[in-house]
This record gives structure tokens, C-alpha cells and sequence, in this order.
């Protein structure tokens, strides 16, 4: 008998788990679908969720009340068109987009350098060893002729002198262009990979209208400023690169920001430099040096208290060419009529 009262009481508990595990398993389960409810986008004035998407406007509408539930959605799809599968397969792409401004143009893969796997969790010895037997080889892959050895070289010099000068990238590729070309027409035996790249980031920056001055190049530039102005002559000529000369208003903004002078005095500087184009007074002088004198007037014209040897520090140029070009400046203010204003110049 006590067998038997034992046996059954065996079965009951089993299935008093089961019906726990059970009864456990349907809460999760109403838990869920409570959660998945609240999720669910509802419309916030009837409480609908018969909402439709309207791709064209970007907006999602309620159909029972009208109401504008949400507005302005990311577009995810591609920003190209296609109308048949030819036309799809070629405009679709992945990746980054293609650069002059690396010598294989961004195309090859690379392998990162921190000794990491995908989980931020650091690799063992071995693992690392092998890492860098492959960062080996995928540069000597990257790297298959002395051609490409030069352009990578020539490329990354181009990009360190940039970022010094703070030029945009716009410059960046153009300089990375015309030293393709270079490199393309056999320009470069006899001559330096530094000087012919330090020549096509000045030629790319006068081209963009953002020029730097031959001292401020030939300060970041590893080679001297002789040999990258031969180089400069060089390549102008033999690539028949259309370079109009430098205008002095080009350098204001950035000399007048290194100043900090106000507007007023900048606007001035900007209109003795118009007024000495037109009376042909910066014909055969140094732009950079013109820039530098009307910044100086303008300054003793609006009143603002800077001196010779601040223009000098921020401009590179001596004292001396400062005082001759502002005398210059205010004698071809004065004698413009209805400009000058009777001697203004002269008294400041």
C-alpha cells in the first residue's frame, strides 16, 4: 500500500513542474505580445494602427483620422535611378568612392594595425604574428613597381604639406592629378619625388584661387626653395598648366584673420588693392607683399593699433617692402578722385 501512495506522489510532482514550466512559458509569452503592442506605431489622437506610408512625401498618415503620425523619413534606397537591370548592375556600388589622392586610388584593402579582433578582444602571439606577416605582404601587393613606390611617396608628401599649409581637399586632388601627369609623361628622372610634389601642391592651390606664399611652402617642404621653384617652372611649361597670376586679394582673408583685424579694416585693405589695379601699381610687385601693405593702411585708415612687425610676422615679409608698397598704396589712393579723400592717406 505504502508502494503504491509513494509511486503516485513520484507522478504528481512531474507534473506539477510541467504545469509550472507551462503556466511560466504562457506569461513570457503575454509579455511579449504586451510588449510588441506597445511598440506598435499607433496613431496618438484615436489610437489606430491603420497607418499608411506614403514613400514620395516621407510621411506616415493615419486612415481613419488623417493625422500625420511622423514626417521628414530617411530615404535608405539608393540616390540613382535605374529603369532595367543592365542600367541597375552599373550605377550600384559599395564601398568608398574612388580618390586620386591615394596611389592605388582607395581600391585595395587595409589591414588596420591595432592587434584587435572584431570584438575589441586582444589577439594571442601567434595571432599577432601572423597579422603582421600579413600587413607584410598586403603592402608589398599594394605596392608592385618602383612606379607605384614613387606615387605613394610622392602622395602621401602631398597630403603631410597640405594639412600644414590647411588646404582643402579640393587642392589635394588636384595636386595628386598633376603629379600623375607628371609621373605619366616621364617628367621626374633627374629630379627630385619632393620638389616635383611640392611644385604640383603650389600649382593646385594657385589653380583653386587659395595660394600659399613660396616661404610658406618652402617652410613645410623638404626640399629648398630653389629647387622647388625650378620645379614649379617646370612642370607649368611641360604640362601646359593655364596658372593665372597670383592676385593680392586672394591673401587678405587669411592675413587679416591672423591679424584679427576687424572687418572694416579688411574691407578697406580689399579696396586700396582694387584701387591699385586700377592705377597698374601692382604690375611687377609681389602680391603677397601688396597684401601685406594694404592690410597695414587699411589698419592706420580705420584707426586699428597694428604695427609694421605684427604684418611682418604673420605675412613673411621684411618691414622694409611693407613701408615701400604702403607708401606706393596711399600715393595711388590719394591721386584717385573721389577715393582718397583729400589727403587722408597722407595725414595717416
Amino acid at each position: 500500500m505504502s508502494d503504491s501512495v509513494t509511486e503516485r506522489a513520484r507522478q504528481r510532482v512531474p507534473t506539477d513542474s510541467q504545469e509550472r514550466r507551462t503556466e511560466n512559458t504562457r506569461d513570457e509569452t503575454e509579455d511579449e505580445r504586451e510588449r510588441q503592442d506597445d511598440e506598435t506605431l499607433r496613431c496618438p489622437e484615436c489610437g489606430s494602427t491603420d497607418l499608411a506610408t506614403d514613400e514620395g512625401r516621407g510621411e506616415t498618415v493615419c486612415e481613419d483620422c488623417g493625422l500625420v503620425v511622423d514626417e521628414d523619413a530617411v530615404d535608405r534606397g539608393p540616390e540613382w535611378r535605374a529603369f532595367d537591370s543592365k542600367e541597375k548592375d552599373e550605377k550600384s556600388r559599395v564601398g568608398a568612392p574612388t580618390t586620386n589622392m591615394m596611389h592605388d586610388k582607395g581600391l585595395s584593402t587595409n589591414i588596420g594595425w591595432q592587434d584587435k579582433d572584431a570584438y575589441g578582444n586582444s589577439l594571442s602571439s601567434n595571432q599577432r604574428q601572423k597579422m603582421q606577416r600579413l600587413r607584410t605582404w598586403n603592402e608589398r601587393f599594394r605596392t608592385r613597381d618602383s612606379k607605384e613606390r614613387n606615387l605613394k611617396q610622392a602622395l602621401g608628401e602631398i597630403d603631410r604639406m597640405a594639412s600644414a599649409l590647411g588646404l582643402p581637399d579640393n587642392v589635394r586632388e588636384t595636386s595628386s592629378v598633376i603629379y600623375r601627369r607628371a609621373l605619366e609623361d616621364s617628367l621626374l628622372p633627374g629630379r627630385s619625388i619632393e620638389g616635383i610634389a611640392t611644385a604640383s601642391l603650389h600649382a593646385a592651390a594657385r589653380m583653386a584661387q587659395v595660394p600659399r606664399s613660396l616661404d610658406e611652402v618652402a617652410r613645410v617642404s623638404r626640399v629648398d626653395e630653389d629647387e622647388f621653384e625650378r620645379a614649379y617652372r617646370y612642370i607649368v611649361r611641360e604640362l601646359s598648366l593655364e596658372i593665372k597670376p597670383a592676385d593680392p586679394t586672394e591673401y587678405l582673408p587669411r592675413f587679416a584673420s591672423d591679424v584679427e583685424v576687424p572687418k572694416e579694416t579688411e574691407r578697406t585693405a580689399r579696396e586700396l588693392l582694387e584701387n591699385a589695379k586700377r592705377e597698374n601699381v601692382h604690375s611687377g610687385k609681389s602680391p603677397v607683399g601688396l597684401a601685406a601693405a594694404a592690410l597695414y593702411a587699411a589698419a592706420q585708415l580705420t584707426n586699428e593699433d597694428v604695427t609694421q612687425h605684427q604684418v611682418s610676422e604673420v605675412t613673411d615679409i621684411s618691414e622694409v617692402t611693407i613701408r615701400n608698397r604702403y607708401q606706393e598704396l596711399l600715393e595711388a589712393w590719394d591721386a584717385t578722385p573721389f577715393v582718397g579723400g583729400g589727403g587722408s592717406g597722407a595725414e595717416a
